[in-house]
């Protein structure tokens, strides 16, 4: 798939083009390879880091950062304690970005990423271009996903069936064009001349018919359905 364009993130209580980010996961060595690596790039400030949840919650709340880099692995008990930790992160802090980067590749898995919250979803594998192109494609409030995590949603999502009574009207795709470009409710209203509540009303109907829960998700689904 192709890489993010990088331009200019405007974030909020942070210089223009720096993106203030925290790094979460369970190994020290691990985050500070990953710091020493992003902090190459003047678009990063590290501004904390964290190896557990709960170190987490307090480190985003005091610092309130636009991106939040996070294993899904934050301890040997569990292999996707940070599922949970993402649903806590995007369900305190909306605007919050949070971009999985991880060892795990489950389908299953990335959607439930997904599901949480989650704007992107890489392995740690990927190249540090690849990945430096993902966080600012997630702090611009848009989805990054590697070629391989793209497939894993593909192939969760083709097994849904859309029945016939649940086609999308005109209105609703051209409104799910819009959401694919990553506009807002209140942005999409004031694109087509509604009110930001009609707006909301066709982008929950829109995930409804297409059996899905979150925005990133009907993009996906729509995309692969040949709607985009």
């Amino acid at each position: 798939m192709p890489e993010p364009e990088v331009s200019e993130v405007d974030v909020p209580g942070g210089a223009r083009d720096t993106v203030p980010m925290v790094l979460v996961d369970d190994h020290a060595i691990l985050r500070q390879g990953l710091r020493s690596v992003l902090e190459r790039d003047p678009s990063f400030r590290i501004v904390g880091e964290a190896s557990t949840a709960d170190e987490a919650l307090a480190v985003v709340a005091a610092h309130r950062p636009a991106v939040v880099v996070l294993d899904l692995k934050l301890s040997t008990n569990s292999d996707s304690e940070g599922l949970a930790l993402c649903r806590r992160l995007t369900g305190t802090y909306p605007e919050l970005a949070v971009l999985v980067l991880t060892t795990f590749l489950e389908d299953a898995l990335v959607m439930e990423a997904v599901q949480a919250g989650a704007r992107g979803y890489v392995v740690k594998d990927v190249d540090t271009t690849a990945l430096a192109n993902a966080i600012k494609a997630v702090a611009r409030g848009e989805s990054a996903f590697d070629s391989r995590s793209v497939s894993s949603v593909v192939r969760t999502l083709s097994g849904r069936r859309q029945p016939e009574a649940q086609r999308l009207t005109d209105r609703e795709l051209t409104v799910l064009r819009l959401l694919a470009q990553g506009l807002s409710n209140q942005a999409i209203g004031q694109e087509l001349f509604i009110s930001h509540t009609t707006a909301k009303f066709h982008v929950a109907n829109i995930m409804r018919k297409l059996a899905v829960s979150r925005r990133a998700e009907a993009v996906y689904a729509a995309s692969k359905r040949g709607l985009l």
